[in-house]
Parts: structure tokens; sequence; C-alpha cells
């Protein structure tokens, strides 16, 4: 197969809809990929290796936190730039995304967001730039998509809070330098909290053996009597609400990251299939494959509209978690679906680390549950529509 350069399907020519901005930034993101991510990831899956150059260079082209404002060293982009940013990152593989998004929607928003102005001049710009890693702490070993019975909690003693408990599944857990702690008070509400690496008390370990995300630093966080400053409390918001509306910023990214997934996979199995021939013809003869890719390429574009659409709804602020929810759960099933089926066009060639199918494959099998479970999303939808809640 010839060393083709990536051809972005864009059936419904949706780059019209984009600014000259996007489109440089969506590129300038796509040649660091082509650059510093495609040479190595095999090998980095292999090894259960995230490298740590990558976190300066995301700084560097602007992937942490693209959307904050440019006061606290963010670039101040919209919200179609970002999903552009997840988009390309995720073409790269799932686990470069999961940095990026975990780094963007789930720490520096809340800091921005919910925190002090000195929080955010304090964390936000050592965040943006790559030089501080930062991990969000809600999913427990026996709480997940239930995170309001979370056992964690956090006393007041005076001058300080002492935390204590533990949380699961944790991107970045064990490189991390700031961690975004949702824990329970002494009146049970659920609150934020910053908790720093060198924190007494504060203990983090990798999780390894993954079949899935292996170029991603996954662990575990464990709080044992950690003494936290009272300043490091995120003052803007209490309850749930606070790690949701973090969460909903992330899905948006996860809906437009495995676009790029998907458009990686089937971009590969129509190279291929018109390269590599059988019964004396090019495999793109056949009716099945075409097919295939005819079936691919449908439902990438659908998802193309349904998260650009989706984009131009966060920029005027009209987004509902439930949209959010819809475009996640279609968008990630669909990737899967078609990292599953470009395989097959490859066959056996399908399986190895020189095609992107399988490795898109195995990190899709996580993205379709974590950040809400494909069937929580369902049922997220249900009760929009129907007012009457299943959970």
């Amino acid at each position: 197969m010839s060393k083709t350069q990536y051809k972005q399907p864009d059936y419904y020519q949706i780059d019209e809809l984009l600014t000259d901005e996007h489109k440089l930034i969506r590129d300038s993101v796509r040649d660091w990929v082509d650059r510093s991510v495609k040479p190595i990831i095999d090998e980095s899956c292999h090894e259960h290796k995230f490298h740590k150059h990558w976190s300066r260079e995301l700084g560097e082209i602007g992937a942490f936190g693209p959307y904050i404002p440019e006061k606290y060293g963010g670039f101040g982009l919209d919200q179609i730039s970002y999903g552009l940013i997840m988009q390309e990152l995720e073409r790269g593989d799932s686990a470069v995304r999961s940095a990026a998004s975990v780094q963007s929607s789930l720490v520096m928003y809340p800091i921005y967001k919910f925190g002090s102005e000195a929080q955010r001049l304090k964390y936000l710009p050592k965040l943006a730039s790559g030089e501080h890693i930062g991990a969000f702490g809600l999913t427990e070993p026996n709480h997940g998509s239930d995170p309001g019975r979370m056992i964690t909690r956090f006393e007041d003693k005076g001058d300080h809070y002492l935390l204590n408990g533990a949380k699961m599944w944790i991107t970045n857990a064990s490189i991390s330098d700031i961690n975004i702690v949702w824990a329970k008070d002494e009146q049970g509400i659920v609150r934020g909290l910053i908790v720093e690496k060198d924190f007494e008390g504060f203990h983090a370990h990798e999780t390894l053996k993954k079949w899935s995300l292996r170029a991603s630093v996954t662990g575990e966080l464990i709080f044992d009597n950690v003494k936290v400053p009272k300043e490091n409390i995120l003052p803007g918001v209490k309850g749930l609400r606070g790690p949701l509306k973090c969460l909903n910023s992330a899905r948006y990214g996860i809906a437009w990251g495995v676009v790029g997934a998907a458009c990686d996979c089937y971009d590969t199995a129509l190279r291929y299939s018109l390269e590599r021939k059988q019964f004396g013809k090019p495999l793109a003869a056949f009716q099945l494959t075409q097919k295939k890719l005819s079936e691919m390429l449908t439902e990438i574009t659908k998802a193309q509209l349904l998260v650009w659409r989706l984009g131009t709804l966060r920029n005027d602020d009209r987004a509902t978690p439930s949209q959010i929810s819809m475009a996640k759960r279609n968008n990630v099933d669909m990737a899967l679906k078609i990292a599953r089926s470009s395989r097959q066009i490859l066959g056996a060639m399908g399986i190895t680390g020189d095609f992107p199918m399988m490795r898109h494959a195995m990190n899709l099998e996580s993205v379709i549950t974590y950040e809400g479970t494909h069937d929580i999303h369902l049922l997220i939808t249900g009760y929009d529509i129907t007012g009457i809640s299943a959970f």
C-alpha cells in the first residue's frame, strides 16, 4: 500500500461551513499528529507509554484549553475550533485526545468556570502550556454511573480540609500535578477541591494490563487524610451540577474526536481497497466492499453534520446536555462500527500495527463507556423526550 497522504472525507462540503481560522487550526493540529504521533503510536501502545514531550507540544499547538481566554494562557477560540482539535488528535489516537480533553474540559474548565481569580491565575497558565498536567477525580471503585453516591469525603478542620477516599479509572492519574477532586462535605454536598501532587497523604497508582487506551496513563487516586488548604476549594459551584457541566464539555469533545478515528479508518480502508487485488481486480471493485465503504462514508457524513450543528449551538450557549449526550452516543457507536468494518476490508493485515483500525477499535471500546456509558446516554435522551426518569 502506497504512503498516500491522508485525505479527510468531506462528502457534503462541510469545509465550506468552516472559517479560514478553523481550517488553519485543524490543519496545524493535523500536521502535528502526522509528525509527532503517527510515527510512534503503535510502539507507544505496545509499551503502555504516553510520551512526556506530547504534553509540552500539545500546549504549544494550543490543544490545552483552547477556548480559555488568553488572559489565563488559552487562545480564546470558539467551540468548533475545540472540536476540530479533538477530531485531529483522535485521528492520531484516543489516548492523545483523552489527555487533551481531560486537561481542557475536566481540569482547566472547572478552574476557569468555578474557581476564584487567584486560582485561575495560579493554575491555568501552566496547564495551558503543558508545564503542568491535570486529572479529574469523580468515578470511584464502586460508583461510576451513579456519582451521587460517592463516598469520598472531606471535613472542615479549621485552617484546612481533611480529605479521605479514592477515585478510579482516572486519566493522567500518576503523572498529574493538579487534580480536580469531587467529594462530599460534612453536609453531604458535592464540592470541587484542587489537590496538588505533593500534598501529604495523596497517592496515585497507574493501572496497567489494559487492552484499550494503552498509550494513555490511567490510574487510581487515593486520599489518606490529605490536608487541603481552604483556598483550594472551588467557590463557584455546589452539588453534582459542577462535575456534570465539566463532563458536558468533555463529551462534546469526544463527539468530535471519534469522527477523526472513523475518518482514519475509512481513509485507510478506501486506499487499501483500491490497491489490493484479489481474483484479478481491486477489492474496491466488489459490491460488498463498495457497500461497506458507502455505509462508512454515509455515517461519517451524518456525524460530521451532527457535531458541526452542535458546535454552532455551543457557540451561542444554546446546546443542552441531552443534545451533547445524543452526539456522544451516536458518534462513538458510529466510529466503533466503522473501525470493525474497515478492519474486515483489510483482512488479516487489519490486525497489525501497520494499520490503525484494530488500535482504534480497542480504544473506542473504552470511549463508548467512559464519561457516560452508551446505555446511560440513551436514557438521558429518553428522559428528555418523555420527562420520566428511568434511572
